[in-house]
C-alpha cells in the first residue's frame, strides 16, 4: 500500500506543479472526440464533395473535380432552393427575435423571482417533448380539416395550409426557446441602475429602450439568432411534414438515400456550412459569443 500511495502522491504533486498538464489531460478526451467525430466528419464531407457519380454504373468515382459545384451553380433549381432556405431561416430568426424580446424583458426586469422561475420552466418545457410530436401536432392544426380552419371558418377565413408559410410558423414555434433564453440572459446582465439613470436624465421609455437596452442586448439577440438561423438552415424533417417544397436538407437527404448521389449531396451540404461560417464571423464581430 505504501508504494501505491507514494506513486499517487507523486502523480498528484506532478499535476499540481503543472496546471497546463492538468488542463491538457482533462480536455484530451472531449477535444479528441470533437476532432475525430465532428471535424473529421466535416473533412470527409468536404473531400466527398469533389468526387463524382458515374452515370452509367451509379458508382461513386474517387476522381477529384468541381463538377458538383458547377451543377449547383448552373442549375436554377438549386439556387432557388438555397435562396428559399436562407429566406425562411431569416424570416424565422426575425420572427423569433420580435416574439422573444418582450417575453425575455418581462422575465428579466419586471417579473418577481417566483414568476420568473415559473416562466423559465414554461419556456424550457417544450424542449422536453419530442420534436416529431410537436411537428405532427402542427400538421394536425394546419390540416384542411384541422382546428385552425375550424376556428377561422365562422369568419369566412382559412388557414395557410401546407407550404412555406406553414414551414415558417412551425420553425418559429420550434426554435423560439432558443431565442428567449440568450436574450433573457443578456437582459439580466443590464444593471437596473442604468435604466433608472436614463429615466433620471429625462429619457422616456422608448428612448431608454433604443439608446440603452437595445444596444446592450443586441449581442444576446445575435447569439439567439445563431441557433434559430442554423437550426432552420439544416432541418429537413419539418419541410417534409408540413410542406411539399424543397429545402437544402431535403435535397441532401434525397441524394444520400433515393438518388444515391453522395458527391452531390456532400457538395450541397457544404453550402449551409459556408453560410454559417460567414454568419458566425459576423456574429463574433457583434460580440454574440459573450452572450452564449
Amino acid at each position: 500500500m505504501g508504494p501505491g500511495v507514494d506513486g499517487n502522491q507523486g502523480l498528484a504533486a506532478t499535476l499540481w506543479r503543472r496546471p497546463r498538464l492538468q488542463l491538457s489531460l482533462l480536455l484530451a478526451g472531449p477535444v479528441g472526440w470533437l476532432v475525430i467525430a465532428y471535424l473529421g466528419s466535416l473533412a470527409v464531407l468536404f473531400v466527398a464533395a469533389f468526387w463524382r457519380l458515374d452515370t452509367f454504373s451509379g458508382q461513386v468515382v474517387h476522381d477529384y473535380g468541381i463538377s458538383n459545384f458547377q451543377t449547383l451553380w448552373e442549375v436554377d433549381v438549386y439556387r432557388t432552393i438555397v435562396l428559399r432556405t436562407v429566406a425562411i431561416a431569416a424570416a424565422v430568426t426575425v420572427t423569433d427575435a420580435l416574439l422573444a424580446f418582450p417575453i425575455a424583458f418581462y422575465m428579466a426586469k419586471v417579473a418577481s423571482r417566483r414568476v420568473r422561475a415559473l416562466l423559465v420552466i414554461l419556456v424550457v418545457l417544450p424542449l422536453w417533448s419530442s420534436y416529431l410530436v410537436k411537428v405532427y401536432a402542427w400538421r394536425i392544426i394546419l390540416a384542411e380539416d384541422g382546428i385552425l380552419n375550424w376556428a377561422l371558418d365562422p369568419f369566412g377565413l382559412s388557414g395557410p395550409g401546407f407550404g412555406n408559410i406553414a414551414t415558417w410558423l412551425v420553425f418559429s414555434y420550434l426554435w423560439l426557446p432558443y431565442m428567449i433564453l440568450p436574450i433573457y440572459a443578456g437582459l439580466e446582465r443590464i444593471p437596473d441602475s442604468l435604466l433608472d439613470a436614463s429615466g433620471d436624465l429625462g429619457a422616456g421609455a422608448g428612448k431608454t429602450f433604443r439608446r440603452v437596452v437595445l444596444p446592450m442586448a443586441l449581442p444576446a439577440v445575435v447569439a439567439g439568432s445563431i441557433f434559430t438561423f442554423s437550426l432552420t438552415l439544416g432541418d429537413y424533417i419539418t419541410p417534409q411534414i408540413v410542406s411539399s417544397t424543397q429545402f437544402i436538407g431535403n435535397v441532401v437527404y434525397n441524394n444520400v438515400g433515393v438518388a444515391n448521389n453522395l458527391p452531390l449531396a456532400a457538395a450541397f451540404a457544404t453550402v449551409p456550412v459556408v453560410i454559417m461560417i460567414l454568419y458566425l464571423l459576423g456574429a463574433r464581430r457583434l460580440g454574440a459569443f459573450e452572450s452564449l
